[in-house]
């Protein structure tokens, strides 16, 4: 069920992707047509646009609308993070079942899987949660992405320049900045607590500096925002400060 959903979300995203991937670099208008222009990037643009006028620049409009968006989204990850605070909770009681069950075949991997979604059931925990977020944020992403592009090809948009920093031009400065963002929202979740996310806390800062280096400074400036309301979010929700300090589990058997 789980793997369905997270097909279905999947090819929602590449075909909201695929649906724009073409016209990235024309101009953007009120009446320009199609589901990706209509419902997507206008509604982006128009909205920057909007508090534009009413905070005076082009990047005061962005953190904006990124602070709206980021709000709407919270109690999605509040749900995440408090469901991989629970996961960790779990894991002594999987390893557990990881050694009870440590045969491979496949009778012995579905009472597994059964007692697996059984404890996930009793303690509340949906796996589907940490991945919702990421799904519904990846358009949004692409759209801010769609949406900076073409108002930088749109004869009657100048972005301009925020703190120094030329909005339609990729910076290095803010792309090394985001990812350090990216490093200290990783450190204070619950990634620091799981071995296989550590992995990815050290891939995924050098991945946004990678991206940050060739986009321009409009779509890094949207991770800046977002990535100190998710180290608020985290200090204030996970409090990484209080975490117990648990003995590593043994999985191993006794012995002899």
């Amino acid at each position: 069920m789980n793997k369905r959903l997270s097909l279905v979300l999947l090819l929602i995203v590449a075909t909201a992707l695929l649906a724009g991937c073409t016209e990235f670099n024309e101009p953007i208008y009120d009446n320009s047509k199609g589901f990706w222009n209509e419902y997507i990037v206008w509604p982006l643009v128009s909205s920057i646009t909007f508090f534009k006028g009413i905070l005076g620049t082009y990047g005061l409009g962005i953190i904006a609308v990124t602070i709206i968006i980021r709000l709407v989204l919270l109690p999605l990850m509040i749900k995440q993070t408090k469901s991989s605070k629970n996961m960790q909770e779990v894991q002594p009681e999987m390893a557990k079942l990881k050694e009870k069950y440590s045969s491979k075949d496949a009778v012995t991997q579905q009472k597994f899987q059964q007692e697996m979604m059984a404890l996930y059931k009793e303690k509340g925990i949906n796996p589907v949660a940490g991945c919702l977020p990421v799904f519904i944020q990846m358009p949004i992403l692409i759209g801010f992405y769609h949406a900076i592009s073409r108002m930088n090809n749109t004869p009657e948009i100048n972005l301009g320049d925020f703190i120094g920093f030329a909005l339609a031009e990729p910076s290095i400065i803010l792309a090394v900045l985001a990812g350090l963002m990216q490093l200290i929202v990783l450190r204070t979740g619950p990634a620091m607590d799981n071995p296989q996310m550590k992995l990815m806390m050290y891939i995924m800062p050098f991945m946004i500096m990678g991206f940050g280096i060739v986009l321009p400074a409009a779509l890094t400036l949207y991770w800046v925002i977002g990535n100190i309301i998710s180290i608020l979010q985290n200090l204030f929700i996970y409090k990484p400060w209080n975490k117990p300090k648990t003995a590593p589990v043994k999985t191993g058997g006794p012995k002899k």
